[in-house]
């Protein structure tokens, strides 16, 4: 294929501190081929400081704008011949070049309830987004090509017949991480890492450490609100809970290094980033039996009833009688999950974008 000008959509990226949308779209642009000539589309020169340095950018309108449907007005200027979006909501109306767009998971269909940060009028037009399948089907339908980040949200799109366009599969990654030393300390110790919305379940986790015994702790990384922590505390043993309030990176692989494993009793996700990023560093998991964290996790991993605080106390008990074996083996399961792959199925479904609209006006 001769050497496209493809843009990449960048609006999306957080300014401060990544969050999912954000690092997946960082990790892509940081492992892009050469053979192709990149532009990254931002919205705020100050995205660029998150994203790496040296590629050529232009700004566009913020994703959130009134004008989104209609943004391949000012795209189509860029004299671009494809753009990738890591989102499905950039609007395509217009446009005069191939477009391929990602939708992450489906989750928000069954848990409606929206990101706490967005303002009131995003958060209601979320929730009426998520009503129906038509409105998904229409987005999908607008591009030439679509991006999901696991096999188990694959699936779901078909099972759910919410696009006639390709879909191509770029598996959400991390960057790799100095592993822990095997022989280093051990602590009775559990990482949780997420939110506190009602799915993700933390209430099982923090009732089962009690069944565990006096001595287990479970760290709890993420920023969390007075309420949470107070309804928390009251399910666990006094100082069995250790909050850690928006652990730095630094502070979080630390953690990591000494715990037992990673655990998250999630009745849904779309992902599970936190998996992969323990695994990496030889930190087994202990998580819920949902598709995508067996797809995750494999037979490194372990499994509990999310529903079942006895079950989660059970799976741990399991992870250590062998420790050794699935510490060795998450380090191995975790290195399918890199960015300079997934990089490259992106790319490939932007070719393939290319040359079936090329096709198409043949």
């Amino acid at each position: 294929m001769t050497r496209l000008r493809v843009g990449i959509d960048c609006r999306y990226v957080r300014i401060g501190r990544h969050d999912g949308i954000s690092r997946f779209t960082a990790g892509i642009v940081g492992h892009l081929p050469d053979r192709h000539d990149w532009v990254l589309l931002v919205h705020d020169e100050r995205q660029l400081e998150s994203l790496p340095d040296g590629l050529p950018w232009e700004a566009i309108p913020a994703p959130t704008d009134a004008g989104e449907p209609l943004v391949a007005r000012h795209v189509n200027r860029l004299g671009l011949d494809a753009v990738f979006s890591p989102m499905q909501t950039m609007g395509s109306r217009g446009r005069r070049y191939a477009l391929v767009l990602t939708l992450h998971d489906l989750i928000y269909y069954r848990n409606r309830t929206p990101p706490r940060e967005f303002s009131w009028p995003i958060r209601l037009g979320w929730r009426a987004f998520h009503l129906a399948w038509w409105p998904q089907r229409l987005l999908l339908d607008g591009a030439d090509g679509v991006v999901t980040v696991s096999e188990t949200t694959a699936a779901l799109i078909a099972e759910h017949r919410l696009t006639r366009r390709p879909v191509t599969v770029a598996l959400n990654a991390t960057e790799p991480a100095t592993p822990r030393d095997p022989e280093g300390p051990r602590e009775r110790s559990l990482v949780y890492m997420g939110s506190y919305m009602p799915y993700k379940n933390v209430e099982t986790l923090a009732a089962a450490l009690p069944l565990l015994g006096p001595d287990w702790v479970l760290h709890c990384m993420s920023r969390v609100s007075d309420a949470d922590r107070a309804r928390l505390e009251r399910l666990a043993p006094a100082g069995a809970l250790v909050f850690h309030d928006g652990a730095s990176d630094e502070e979080y692989l630390t953690v990591l290094r000494s715990a037992t494993a990673l655990v998250t009793a999630s009745f849904d996700e779309g992902f599970g980033i936190p998996l992969v990023e323990a695994m990496g560093v030889g930190t087994p998991v202990a998580v819920s039996d949902v598709p995508v964290f067996r797809e995750i996790g494999g037979d490194a991993a372990e499994y509990f009833d999310p529903r079942s605080p006895s079950a989660v106390a059970a799976a741990v008990r399991r992870l250590e009688l062998r420790w050794d074996e699935a510490a060795a083996a998450s380090l191995e399961r975790a290195a399918r999950f890199r960015w300079r792959d997934s990089a490259e199925h992106v790319v490939a479904a932007v070719e393939r974008a290319v040359a079936d609209r090329a096709a198409h006006r043949r």
